[in-house]
């Protein structure tokens, strides 16, 4: 298994705990006597980006048919691209779209738009490196 496909595949067994003790810790809140806003954004994120579309980017990257003798899984470099570009864009989200629920600040909701470019690149990036490998045999 390419160390690429590794690292989508153990960072979305991450996200996966992440997310479900995110989870739990949402649902303690009032028998906690906490209030804190914008986790259920976090949630999802966590949930479906980390968990969900990591784990078939991975799994895709180490499946999909052969691009080339040469180059059997694509560009190796756009795959890791992909990855960063991915993972930070999702744990800058983590962290700012709370805070921006606490108070609203221009430098937040530029840093949540960067995030959520991030990820869109990253998105980008999969899909031109995944899209010559679907063909006919």
């Amino acid at each position: 298994m390419p160390l690429v496909t590794r690292a989508f595949i153990k960072a979305s067994l991450l996200y996966l705990v992440l997310a479900l003790g995110l989870g739990v810790f949402q649902a303690a809140q009032s028998w906690l006597g906490l209030a804190l806003p914008g986790l259920s954004a976090v949630y999802f994120h966590l949930f479906l980006v980390g968990w969900v579309t990591q784990m078939i980017m991975g799994v895709g990257h180490w499946f999909f048919p052969k691009y080339s003798q040469q180059l059997p899984r694509g560009n190796e470099a756009l795959a890791w691209a992909c990855f960063w570009l991915l993972n930070i864009g999702l744990v800058l989200r983590a962290i700012v779209e709370p805070a921006l629920s606490a108070q609203a600040a221009p430098l937040l909701s530029g840093l949540l738009v960067a995030s959520a470019v991030m990820q869109w690149l990253a998105g980008l990036l999969f899909v031109y490196n995944a899209w010559p490998r679907i063909k006919e045999r």
